[in-house]
């Protein structure tokens, strides 16, 4: 069974920086999606970032020269840097996994997943 454990939310001002984790276990695949994604309060859930086992990387956006999403893949462990960010990016933020998964990554941000992370909260104030 995978799990997914999501850490490193928080409340920040506006041109801050966090940085988000999660641990994945439960799989050995060697193909695999991995993504961010996000939902603000009356908004729907959108892809922020996605990764794929050849190492792709695609952005929303939005975001695009700002968040990065890393894998370690020693530590099993998903991350999103987020720098310079803004109020608009307030929202709890998912984890998310698909194993067997050989999806391009710019088709992974915008994916159904099985697995997903607890959620992480995001605040960037003024």
């Amino acid at each position: 069974q995978v799990q997914l454990v999501e850490s490193g939310g928080g409340s920040v001002q506006a041109g801050g920086s966090l940085r988000l984790s999660c641990v994945a276990s439960g799989y050995t695949h060697s193909s695999y999606c991995m993504g961010w994604f996000r939902q603000a309060p009356g908004k729907e859930r959108e892809g922020v970032a996605a990764s794929n086992s050849d190492g792709s990387t695609s952005y929303a956006d939005s975001v695009k020269g700002r968040f990065t999403i890393s894998l370690d893949n020693a530590k099993n462990t998903l991350y999103l840097q987020m720098n310079s960010l803004k109020t608009e990016d307030t929202a709890m933020y998912y984890c998310a996994a698909e194993p067997w998964c050989t999806m391009t990554a710019t088709q992974a941000l915008g994916a159904e997943y099985n697995y997903w992370g607890q959620g992480s909260q995001v605040t960037v104030s003024s």
